[in-house]
C-alpha cells in the first residue's frame, strides 16, 4: 500500500539507528508515539521514572507522613543531593554544586559574590546575543548598586576575545548560545579571563547534560543552569548553581534567606551563612519540583557523555546536510562544523513562525526564536536518526504545500 506519510520509509536512517549505542534510551521515557520531539529543549522529555517518585511522595510522603517527611524521608536534604547528582555531570568534585531558586536568581548570586571578591572594581563582560535573563541580572546588579560602582560592557560576538583585557573583573558568558547554537570554547576563554585578572561564570542550560563538562579540571570560578532542559527535570526544574571549593566563603550571596543560614532551625534574628556550598540556598526548597528532577537524573547513571556529545553531533550533522541536500528555502544560523555547535541545529527563515507551527501541527515539535529562527533541538537520549529523516520530509511537505503560509499562523501565541 502507498502512502505520502514521510514516517513510512527511512532506510538510510534505519542503518544509523542500528548502530546506535544510545538507541535503548529511548525506552526509558515517556514518549508520544505519532510525534517527533526537536524543541530547543526548553523542556526536556518526562523520564518514565518521575510518574512513581511523585506519586509516592504525593500519596504517601505528604498525604500520610506530613511535616515528618522533611526528616524521615529526606526532603531537607534534596537541595545537597540533586546537587551531587548534578556534579559528575559538570567535572565537579563534590560540595560544589547545590540545587536551588531559579538559573535567574542563581546568576544574580554568583555575579553579586564574583564582585564582591573583585573588590567591587572592574567591570563585567558579556555578549549581546547572550541569553536575555542572564543579561537582565547583570544589569539588574549594575542599576541596583551604588551609581559608578558596576561597570556592565556587551560586545558582538567577534569582538569578545579583543575585550577581555586587565579592566575586566567577571566574564559572564552561555556556554551554547541559544539562537546560533555556537559552542564557546570554555577552556580557552576561561583561561583568558584568568590571564587578565578575571572570575568566570558559565551558563550551562544549553550544554549540561549532552556533553562532558570539565569544570573543575578547568578551574572555572562559577556556573549555572536549569533542571528543565537536557536535565529533563519537568517544567518550571529547580536551577543549580556551582561555586569552585576555593571561592565558597570568600564572600555571602546577596540573598540571606533563612536556609542558607548556618543553624536555619535556631531561628536567630542574626544572619550567619552556612559554611560551603550550603550557603547559596535561599528559602525553602520546592519539594515536588525536587522530587521530579532527582527521579530524572537516574537516566544519567553510568551514561558516558562523551557519547551522547558523538550523536548529538552526528545527528546534527545529519539534519544539516539532508536540508542542504533538499534544498529547501532554509538558511543555516548554526555553525557549520558540529565540534563548535551545541545540541541543537538553527536555520532563518522570514517566515520562520509559520514554519515551526505547520510542522508542529504535523507532528514535529521544534521551536521559533525570534525574530526569525526555525531551531531544532537534539536529544541524543531519545531522537533516532529516523526521526530527522522523517522531519526533513515533513518540512518538505510544509514548503511544498505552503503550510507555512496559512493564515491562522499570523497570531502568534504567548509561547513560541
Amino acid at each position: 500500500m502507498k502512502t505520502d506519510d514521510p514516517r513510512a520509509s527511512a532506510p538510510v536512517s534505519m542503518e544509523l539507528d542500528l548502530k546506535d549505542v544510545l538507541a535503548s534510551w529511548r525506552e526509558r521515557f515517556e514518549l508520544a508515539k505519532d510525534e517527533i520531539y526537536l524543541d530547543g529543549n526548553s523542556l526536556g522529555p518526562m523520564p518514565n521514572s518521575v510518574p512513581a517518585a511523585l506519586e509516592t511522595t504525593l500519596r504517601s510522603h505528604w498525604q500520610n507522613h506530613l511535616i515528618r517527611s522533611w526528616n524521615d524521608h529526606g526532603w531537607i536534604d534534596l537541595p545537597i543531593t540533586i546537587g551531587e547528582k548534578i556534579a559528575p555531570l559538570l567535572g565537579a568534585a563534590p560540595g560544589q554544586v547545590i540545587c536551588t531558586d531559579s538559573t535567574s536568581i542563581n546568576l544574580f548570586k554568583a555575579l553579586h559574590v564574583a564582585m564582591q571578591i573583585q573588590g567591587w572594581k572592574g567591570s563585567i563582560l558579556s555578549e549581546a546575543d547572550n541569553f536575555p535573563t542572564d543579561l537582565y541580572m547583570a544589569e539588574n546588579l549594575r542599576a541596583a548598586a551604588p551609581e559608578g560602582s558596576v561597570v556592565f560592557d556587551v560586545v558582538a560576538h567577534d569582538d569578545l576575545i579583543d575585550a577581555i583585557d586587565e579592566t575586566v573583573a567577571v566574564l559572564l558568558l552561555s556556554h551554547v548560545n541559544f539562537r546560533t547554537g555556537a559552542l564557546h570554547d570554555l577552556a580557552d576563554l576561561t583561561a583568558r579571563a584568568h590571564r587578565m585578572g578575571a572570575l568566570v561564570i558559565w551558563d550551562l542550560s544549553h550544554s549540561a547534560g549532552v556533553m562532558r563538562l570539565d569544570l573543575d579540571a578547568n578551574q572555572v570560578d562559577f556556573a549555572v543552569g536549569c533542571g528543565y532542559k537536557f536535565l529533563n527535570g519537568g517544567p518550571g526544574a529547580p536551577g543549580y548553581i556551582y561555586v569552585a571549593q576555593r571561592h565558597q566563603n570568600r564572600a555571602r550571596q546577596p540573598l540571606w534567606g533563612w536556609m542558607g543560614h548556618a543553624e536555619p532551625f535556631e531561628f536567630s534574628g542574626r544572619y550567619e551563612p552556612a559554611p560551603g556550598i550550603k550557603r547559596y540556598l535561599t528559602g525553602t526548597p520546592a519539594i515536588l519540583s525536587m522530587v521530579a528532577l532527582d527521579a530524572a537524573l537516574a537516566i544519567f547513571e553510568d551514561l558516558d557523555l562523551s557519547v551522547v556529545r558523538q550523536k548529538s553531533m552526528d545527528l546534527g550533522d545529519y539534519l544539516k546536510d539532508l536540508i542542504a541536500e533538499s534544498g529547501l528555502p532554509l538558511e543555516l544560523l548554526s555553525p557549520e562544523d558540529a565540534e563548535t555547535r551545541g545540541s541543537q541545529v538553527s536555520f532563518t527563515h522570514e517566515q520562520a513562525y509559520g514554519v515551526v507551527q505547520a510542522m508542529i501541527e504535523l507532528g514535529v515539535i521544534g521551536d521559533f526564536r525570534a525574530p526569525n529562527i526555525v531551531r531544532f533541538g537534539l536529544n541524543p537520549l531519545i531522537n533516532s536518526f529516523q526521526d530527522i529523516e522523517r522531519a526533513v520530509a515533513f518540512l518538505a511537505r510544509v514548503f511544498e504545500r505552503d503550510l507555512h503560509l496559512q493564515a491562522r499562523f499570523d497570531e502568534r501565541k504567548r509561547v513560541t
